[in-house]
This record gives C-alpha cells, structure tokens and sequence, in this order.
C-alpha cells in the first residue's frame, strides 16, 4: 500500500506527540488504514491524545481481536493476566460472568478457551454493553451483578471483573489523555478505590457455586485489604496474580461455603 512509505514520518509525529510506543503505533494504524487519507485522519485522532484503540476501532487482547468502540473503556495489557487464569480455572462447560465487561475482554478470553461453556456479562454504559455485543456476548445492562437472571444462583463457577479502583483522590496522578478522553465512571473506584470491590465481594457468594472462583484487578495497596473482605465472604485459597514482571495485578479466592 502507498501508506507504507509514509512509515518514518508516521513514527517520527507519534514520537514527538509523546507516544512512548511510536513506532509500534505507527505500524497499527498503518495496518489500520485504508489509503493515506485514512491513514492522515487517523493520525490526527491520535496526535490530540485519543486512544489508539478508538482510532483503529480494536485492539489486541491475549491475542484476540477485541472491537473497542469510542467511549468504551480500553482493555489494557495488565488485565491480561487475569483474563488467563479465568479461562484456566473454568470448567470446559461451566460458567462464567464477567462484571463492569466494558469492550467483552475477559468474557471473550473465557469463552474463546471454552466454546461450549456459558459465559454472560454485564454493563452499565449502553455504548459499552452495544460494543460488548458486537464482540459476540450476551450482556445484561445494569449496574454490577444486579441485571444478572436469578437462574445463576449457586451456579456460577467463574467470576471477574476489571471493575474501577482507582482511588477518588488520586484520578488527577492519571495521565492528561485518560483524564481528558476515559469516563471518570470507568476508573473511579470510590475512597480507597474499593468500594465497588469490596460490593462485589459481598455479593459474590449469591453467584458463586460451592468452589467457584472470583477474580478481580486490584492495585498493589489493595491486595491486603481485599484479601481481608473475600476471606469475610467465605472465599478461601486466596492467590495474588502477578504480572511477568512480578508487580500484583489481581486477587482470586475460591468459595467454601
């Protein structure tokens, strides 16, 4: 394609925009594009700081290609970790629910790795849940596990969720492009940024079948404070998920009750 020579000025404007992985960028959105013209808007979007996965419309998930609409929250590379282990602990024909689903990220992993298992989501965004759906999930709109049909009661062997925890007073430490572009709704996790954890682990027992797990994102400071609610929920085996790097991405524990 023509646009391929337009690949050293394409990585030379992310670079000096900022963009930590410009030239990695610029191979995207040349793969993106359909012709130069395509290619010259696309840039543009990205050079004022919008997402890249809004730009090119997806982005790369344990290696599936997840649509990701513009305002949908971005499935980032550190949820990935999580996303695995769901799909490893799922039965080949269980369960699965993934809460706050966004794009479907997770859900998708889960019932990429498990075509004959059920796995449902919800959201509370309508462009979220719409994005979600066209990723071929069945969503439930409504605010964490309150859409979820009573059908799955006792009978969920899988729960997740990426759900918002970054700490109220700490949203403006966020970069000035996911301060100006993401919905404070996707990040904001409330005092502590536990608040919608700390409900999800409440509930979680409701969905839960005995031995079923929960998995959720969790920052660093939290794993202790986490571990303490799921442990008062009657969830045991508790395990933190690490990234390759060993920094603690997520918290797990298994119901025994």
């Amino acid at each position: 394609m023509a646009c391929m020579l337009d690949a050293v000025a394409v990585t030379r404007a992310l670079g000096a925009a900022g963009c930590v992985a410009a030239d990695e960028e610029a191979v995207e959105l040349i793969r993106r594009a359909h012709d130069d013209d395509e290619l010259e808007r696309m840039l543009a979007r990205r050079l004022t700081g919008e997402p890249l996965a809004w730009v090119t419309g997806g982005v790369s998930f344990c290696g599936l290609d997840v649509i990701v609409e513009p305002g949908v929250y971005v499935p980032r590379w550190q949820s990935e970790p999580l996303a695995l282990m769901a799909a490893r602990l799922l039965p080949p024909a269980g369960v699965g629910v993934d809460l706050c689903t966004g794009a479907g990220a997770i859900a998708m992993v889960m019932q990429s790795a498990h075509p004959d298992a059920r796995i449902v989501a919800t959201e509370i965004d309508s462009v979220a849940a719409s994005c979600a759906r066209l990723n071929g999930l069945v969503v439930y709109e409504g605010h964490l596990d309150e859409p979820l049909p009573a059908e799955l009661e006792s009978q969920v062997d899988v729960i997740t969720g990426v759900l918002p925890y970054v700490p109220n007073d700490a949203l403006h430490f966020l970069p000035r492009d996911v301060q100006r572009f993401e919905a404070p709704r996707a990040l904001d996790g409330g005092e502590g940024g536990v608040e919608l954890i700390s409900a999800v682990v409440r509930t979680g027992p409701r969905w839960s079948k005995r031995g079923g797990w929960l998995l959720l994102e969790v920052g660093g400071e939290q794993v202790i404070g986490v571990t303490a609610m799921l442990a008062a929920s009657g969830y045991r085996d508790v395990d933190v998920l690490e990234d390759e790097d060993g920094d603690p991405r997520g918290i797990c524990g298994r119901l025994d009750r």
